[in-house]
Protein backbone atom coordinates (compact mmCIF):
# COMPACT_ATOMS: atom_id res chain seq x y z
CA UNK A 1 0.00 0.00 0.00
CA UNK A 2 1.41 3.51 -1.03
CA UNK A 3 -0.06 6.40 -0.52
CA UNK A 4 0.00 9.56 -3.64
CA UNK A 5 -0.18 12.81 -3.35
CA UNK A 6 -0.72 13.80 -6.59
CA UNK A 7 -3.86 15.58 -5.60
CA UNK A 8 -1.98 17.49 -3.57
CA UNK A 9 0.17 18.77 -6.52
CA UNK A 10 -2.73 19.77 -8.62
CA UNK A 11 -4.33 21.82 -6.14
CA UNK A 12 -0.94 23.99 -4.75
CA UNK A 13 -0.81 24.37 -8.94
CA UNK A 14 -4.83 25.79 -8.63
CA UNK A 15 -3.83 27.80 -5.78
CA UNK A 16 -0.82 29.02 -7.66
CA UNK A 17 1.10 28.18 -4.82
CA UNK A 18 4.41 26.66 -5.17
CA UNK A 19 5.97 24.03 -2.05
CA UNK A 20 7.88 26.50 -0.52
CA UNK A 21 4.60 28.94 0.17
CA UNK A 22 2.91 25.35 1.25
CA UNK A 23 5.88 25.16 3.55
CA UNK A 24 5.94 28.46 5.09
CA UNK A 25 2.27 28.67 5.26
CA UNK A 26 1.45 24.85 6.82
CA UNK A 27 4.37 25.03 9.12
CA UNK A 28 5.96 22.22 7.72
CA UNK A 29 9.65 20.66 7.22
CA UNK A 30 10.82 20.88 3.42
CA UNK A 31 12.01 17.12 4.66
CA UNK A 32 7.81 16.37 4.86
CA UNK A 33 7.22 17.87 1.43
CA UNK A 34 10.40 15.99 0.29
CA UNK A 35 9.00 12.47 1.64
CA UNK A 36 5.50 13.43 0.03
CA UNK A 37 7.67 13.96 -3.60
CA UNK A 38 8.42 10.12 -2.97
CA UNK A 39 5.31 8.95 -2.18
CA UNK A 40 6.21 7.82 1.12
CA UNK A 41 4.07 8.26 4.47
CA UNK A 42 4.11 11.20 6.86
CA UNK A 43 2.49 11.76 9.87
CA UNK A 44 -1.21 12.64 10.32
CA UNK A 45 0.00 15.64 12.25
CA UNK A 46 1.08 17.34 9.15
CA UNK A 47 -1.59 15.98 6.90
CA UNK A 48 -3.07 18.24 9.04
CA UNK A 49 -1.02 20.98 9.46
CA UNK A 50 -1.31 21.00 5.29
CA UNK A 51 -5.28 20.31 5.14
CA UNK A 52 -5.76 23.89 7.97
CA UNK A 53 -3.37 25.68 5.88
CA UNK A 54 -5.11 24.83 2.44
CA UNK A 55 -8.46 24.63 3.86
CA UNK A 56 -9.82 21.13 2.71
CA UNK A 57 -10.00 17.81 3.65
CA UNK A 58 -6.81 14.61 3.53
CA UNK A 59 -8.68 13.43 0.23
CA UNK A 60 -8.50 16.75 -1.49
CA UNK A 61 -4.74 16.06 -0.74
CA UNK A 62 -3.80 12.30 -0.95
CA UNK A 63 -5.29 8.93 -1.63
CA UNK A 64 -4.17 5.80 -1.09
CA UNK A 65 -3.04 2.98 -3.49
CA UNK A 66 -4.06 -0.48 -2.39
CA UNK A 67 -3.36 -2.22 -5.82
CA UNK A 68 0.22 -2.75 -4.70
CA UNK A 69 -0.90 -5.28 -1.81
CA UNK A 70 -3.40 -6.99 -3.97
CA UNK A 71 -0.24 -8.89 -5.89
Amino acid sequence: MSASYKKLWKLLIDLDMNKSDLIKQAKITSNIVAKMGKGEDVSMESLRKICIALNCEIGDIMEVNTADERK
